[in-house]
């Protein structure tokens, strides 16, 4: 053989030798191991994690809990867009390939050998799938040996859509979202259906790093990943050029707070959770429950949104308190330098409460730094609430100034104006007075900053709120709205107390002499109550009050309890009031109405018992009806005149709250339909401030609450019932020209109210 063709056969030889044995060694390792290879009924019998969601009753989500937050979807309700647009990012020849992209192999081995190291993939979608559910992301031959060997033998098992659909729902996304049906509502708050080719190719950059390429978090590295995949569907002929230059100057909006609920129910989500949590424990984060509560979507907004407009009206009446905190700008080279999205990472938006860095301070004009890149000035309106921090005799540390932490909110015209994070906490509750189903829940000001639950976990005295309970008390034991009682100061010796002398005063420091009971509680005079519990005696009250659902134990028996000096829940007066509301019966409020489980049946179901069963009769229906009477007078003539001046209707009953010191402002009241409590104050109780009593501070957010849900429902009154006596009041000069006794303690006389003089409306 010549030397020239030994040349030539003998390394192409060799090389068919190596061929050899390696197709050899490859297939002694199939023999051995592919038979080995884990069973795909994991993949064949899907079973996701799905969290636990809770909705309110007409089927908004309010709250989901589960490590993994995942929606699962079919192959078929994934739009051509988002399909294409991950096969761009991902694996443009996965329906072409077996599995393993050998062109794709080609081009990493190319590129890793002229890097000098393992530095590009090539895994197809169908390797991430039988990495994500068999196998560790290490990066290693010995593992991508066996993620080779699963991706054939999935392939040989499934579809290109079963594998396609497994991916769409398994691969993570960041943000806890597990899934691109999940990842577009956390992100965009929108369904598959609803993504725009900008949206999706956002989101088809996500699984190469979902850290690195998030929206929320990184959103300059996420805009250059999305433009790579917009610019590969233009490539591959999924987008035309009009439609890839429309993608790429789209404007996305992407959500950055945590929520991608559209109701602001995460109190009564959470109250939910420990429910379903508490009755099935192993699985509640990862079976797919449903836990379905009794708000109301419009209620539940009408209620957050009054909650937070009575809090901020309150932190504008008492001033601002200038900077939130100071950052350090030193490294910050422009006003669009990446420093300040950093500064701003571990800052969160609070709703409407945006954080902002103060750019440039003058005395008439701010201009701060916007998470995002936008810049904002803010200018007189806007400026005025903060005009005293801008001063040269502002405090050092917090005068408003450069590097300055602020919060700025958009007014009722659109314009930005400087706002504060408010120090004081508040609550809200309604409910169906018939049923006892809450309608609507808010237990702080904001659940993120202050998980505690005020509705069901703060016990606080109510002040003059609780004055209804003892008149009731007292309509049992003989008297009435007629009856006179000296409105006079009075004084307690230490041997009546036991401790030391009392001398009570009635808020205003006003006494007007003798007066009804009627009028005493619609002025809600202090010396009235007192005198009334007095007269009916501690023991009596502290036994009749429980029927209302109270602690005895949290009201001890002194004469202060005419002045609500013991302990309630916001959730405790909701059922309390609702008793005279429903006319009389004890009802049990419930926020939960039933639990099911992922393929829709019922776990567990609310039983309530209606407001009319007799064995539940809390009160006589003619208390009922004579309590609703009078406060109704406090709405339409005493210190909650407000409510019925503003919502122009005269069937609201209810009751102000003022405590000692101020410390805590109420305003609890119905209509025959609802009945709602709203209470204003410190964790660390201290004093609310001059003036901010239960008609200024609480009454503002229940007026705001009614006028929503009360909007087209017609006035209501309670029927009479029998065994009430009407007698002509002559000489009223304000509330009905008849009082109402119970037939057995009827008058032989007519009663006359004495005159006590009009000097407007209480403030208490």
């Amino acid at each position: 053989m010549p030397t020239a063709l030994r040349w030539i056969l003998y390394p192409l030889a060799l090389v068919a030798g190596l061929v050899a044995i390696g197709v050899a060694l490859l297939a002694i390792v199939l023999a051995l191991a592919y038979p080995n290879l884990p069973s795909l009924e994991v993949l064949t019998d899907y079973q996701p994690k799905i969290p636990l969601r809770v909705y309110s009753a007409d089927g908004a989500l309010i709250g989901e809990f589960g490590e993994e937050r995942r929606a699962v979807v079919r192959i078929a309700d994934v739009p051509e867009v988002m399909k294409q647009a991950i096969l761009s990012a991902e694996d443009e020849r996965f329906y072409q390939h077996g599995g393993i992209d050998t062109l794709g192999v080609l081009r990493a081995a190319y590129s890793n050998i002229v890097g000098g190291g393992k530095r590009q993939g090539a895994s197809t979608i169908t390797q991430q799938v039988a990495r994500n559910f068999f196998l560790s992301a290490e990066k290693t031959y010995t593992r991508k040996l066996y993620e080779a060997l699963l991706s054939f033998k999935i392939e040989a098992n499934l579809s290109k859509d079963q594998i396609l659909e497994l991916y769409i729902n398994q691969i993570f996304l960041g943000q806890r979202a597990y899934g691109f049906a999940a990842a577009a509502q956390i992100y965009f708050g929108k369904s598959l259906h609803d993504l725009t080719a900008a949206e999706a190719a956002m989101l088809a950059g996500l699984p190469k790093a979902p850290s690195a390429y998030n929206p929320v978090v990184n959103p300059k590295r996420a805009r250059l990943r999305q433009q790579y995949v917009l610019r590969r569907m233009h490539e591959l002929g999924y987008l035309s050029d009009a439609q890839h230059e429309a993608a790429l100057k789209q404007t996305l909006v992407v959500k950055r707070d945590a929520s991608e609920f559209s109701v602001h129910a995460e109190y009564v989500a959470e109250m939910a959770r420990q429910m379903a949590a508490e009755r099935f424990p192993d699985d509640v984060y990862t079976r797919g429950l449903r836990v379905y509560t009794t708000i109301l979507k419009a209620d539940q907004e009408a209620a957050f949104a009054s909650v937070r407009r009575g809090v901020f009206d309150y932190d504008r009446r008492h001033g601002y308190r200038g900077a939130e905190a100071y950052l350090d700008l030193a490294e910050v080279k422009s006003e669009q330098d990446e420093a300040l999205d950093e500064l701003l990472q571990d800052v969160t938006d609070v709703d409407d409460l945006h954080p902002a860095i103060v750019l440039e301070a003058g005395a008439k004009q701010i201009r701060a730094y916007r998470r995002g890149g936008e810049i904002v000035t803010l200018a007189g309106d806007g400026l005025k609430f903060a005009a005293r921090m801008l001063d040269d005799k502002a405090p050092p540390n917090k005068r408003l100034k450069r590097g300055a932490l602020i919060r700025v909110q958009r007014d009722d015209k659109g314009a930005w104006q400087i706002a504060q994070m408010p120090e004081v906490e508040a609550a809200f509750l309604s409910a169906d007075p018939h049923s006892g189903a809450i309608r609507a829940l808010v237990g702080g000001f904001d659940f993120n900053r202050n998980k505690f639950n005020h509705v069901t976990q703060a016990w606080r005295q109510p002040g003059s709120s609780f004055k209804p309970f003892i008149y009731s008390a007292s309509l049992e034991k003989g008297f009435t709205p007629a009856t006179v009682i000296e409105d006079e100061p009075i004084i307690f010796p230490a041997s009546v107390t036991g401790s030391q002398a009392w001398e009570p005063k009635n808020y205003d420091g006003k006494y007007e002499g003798p007066m009804t009971m009627r009028t005493g509680l619609a002025k809600s005079k202090n010396m009235i109550s007192i005198r009334v519990l007095e007269k009916i005696g501690v023991q009596y009250a502290q036994d009749y009050i429980t029927r209302f659902g109270f602690d005895a134990d949290k009201h001890p028996p002194y004469l202060t309890m005419a002045l609500g000096a013991g302990s309630v829940t916001p959730w405790q007066m909701v059922s309390a009031y609702s008793i005279f509301a429903n006319g009389g019966y004890r009802i049990t409020p419930f926020i939960v109405s039933e639990i099911r489980d992922e393929k829709n049946h019922v776990l567990a179901q609310a039983q309530p018992t209606p407001a009319g069963d007799e064995e539940l009769r809390a009160i006589d229906a003619r208390n009922a009806y004579v309590m609703d009477s009078m406060m109704r007078d406090v709405t339409l003539y005493g210190t909650a005149a407000r409510a019925s001046a503003t919502l122009k209707r005269r069937d609201l009953a209810g009751k102000t709250g003022t405590t000692n010191e101020h410390v805590d402002a109420w305003f609890c009241g119905y209509q025959q339909t609802v009945v709602g409590c709203s209470w204003i104050g410190f964790d660390q109780p201290k004093n609310l401030g001059n003036g901010e009593t239960g008609g200024t501070a609480a009454l503002p957010t229940w007026v705001n609450y009614m006028s929503r849900v009360l909007k087209n429902v017609p006035e209501s009154f309670m029927p009479q019932p029998d065994g009430l006596v009407a007698v002509d009041a002559p000489g009223r000069a304000k509330g009905p020209a008849k009082e109402m006794f119970y037939k057995e303690n009827m008058p032989a006389e007519p009663p006359t109210e004495l005159p006590t003089g009009d000097s407007g409306p209480a403030v208490d």
